[in-house]
């Protein structure tokens, strides 16, 4: 009889893994939160684990973030055709990195529906997620620094360059304790050194959210002086010849509409991971799936879908370069007139809605 016992706790010791853990016998009714992290990385969805023990406490839809990942991979195609057609380098850099991470972190949804349990599913699924809205707005903020050129940044309280400086600063802040948090999460030991990471990356998102208001005063204050300007008939004088052309059509006017519907859209969705991260991964923001399908993939997804119709690109020309070095006119005589540097452009108009005083 004792030498039956005894074989049988040998199999179960060589079974165990380096914590004790024997993965064929796994101990369902505990409610030690430390067992339950190591036990669940042997659980699946067909050896009795309960649903409890998963890192979300539902199984995301297959349909819905197919649909949602499939979306990214057109926009990834739409922004790399443009990019590379249009040579908007910089630009085309910071949104295809971001649209990459997306479908990346979709792709860790489906994961998850398979095994919701597995944490390196779940962490597919967060980092890049929350990391990559960082990206789409740097590229708004290089936008919108040769709208203010091409307007007239005696309008501005801010010089061009210097919206990219800081707020392409602030999301490389943010980024850098995105990355931070998701990998002190990524690699924690315990739920405290889970949550310690999972504070970074609330940090980030804070440090976006407050750049992003910032940058909306900046932006609305450089509205507002442009309309004052144009009643009193003195906005012509700030206006730099060379872009004529590209002020004359409408699509540099949707363009500037279609970089405000981005930014609120971001804006929001950032609102929603904060306060998401903030109730922590037990809360209710994080386990419920609506939620997610609403305020995530849809508004970045709308938010890129209006970044790649009125593509920076389209709309500039051969002026996007001039614009993003801050020039203002063409002083050579053989240098190419403001048509020829427009020509790049998909939208022209040779009529120009501005009086000259």
């Amino acid at each position: 009889m004792a030498q039956p016992l005894a074989n049988l706790a040998l199999s179960i010791v060589a079974r165990a893994d380096g914590n004790g853990i024997d993965k064929d016998h796994l101990d369902f009714n505990t409610t030690n939160k430390t067992l339950i992290g190591m036990q669940r990385k042997y659980c699946t969805l067909d050896n009795g684990c309960p649903i409890s023990w998963a890192t979300i406490a539902y199984r995301p839809s297959i349909p819905g973030n197919v649909i949602y990942m499939l979306c990214f991979f057109v926009l990834f195609a739409a922004q790399l055709f443009y990019g590379v057609r249009k040579k908007t380098w910089t630009y085309m850099g910071a949104l295809l990195v971001g649209i990459f991470a997306e479908a990346i972190g979709y792709i860790g949804r489906v994961m998850l529906n398979k095994n919701p349990f597995l944490m390196n599913n779940f962490l597919i699924n967060l980092i890049p997620l929350t990391i990559a809205p960082a990206l789409f707005t740097a590229g708004i903020y290089l936008c919108l620094s040769r709208v203010i050129t091409a307007i007239g940044s005696e309008n501005s309280r801010l010089k061009p360059k210097m919206y990219t400086y800081v707020f392409v600063g602030f999301d490389l802040l943010a980024l850098v304790l995105q990355a931070i948090g998701g990998g002190m999460a990524a690699t924690a030991k315990d739920s405290k050194g889970s949550k310690s990471g999972t504070n970074i990356m609330i940090g980030g998102l804070v440090s976006q959210v407050i750049s992003m208001i910032f940058f909306f005063i900046v932006w609305g204050d450089f509205a507002l002086r442009v309309r004052r300007n144009k009643i009193s008939g003195a906005l012509a004088r700030t206006q730099p010849p060379l872009y004529d052309s590209l002020r004359a059509t409408k699509a540099f006017q949707y363009f500037q509409w279609s970089l405000f519907l981005a930014t609120i859209l971001i804006f929001v969705r950032c609102i929603y991971r904060v306060a998401e991260l903030w109730e922590g991964f037990s809360g209710h923001l994080a386990n419920e799936e609506a939620t997610f399908m609403i305020f995530e993939g849809p508004f970045i997804i709308i938010a890129l879908t209006a970044m790649t119709v009125f593509h920076p690109g389209r709309v500039f020309g051969n002026l996007w370069v001039p614009a993003g070095k801050g020039v203002r006119s063409s002083k050579l005589g053989n240098s190419p007139s403001t048509t020829e540097l427009h020509e790049g452009a998909e939208w022209k108009s040779n009529s120009n809605p501005y009086t000259r005083v």
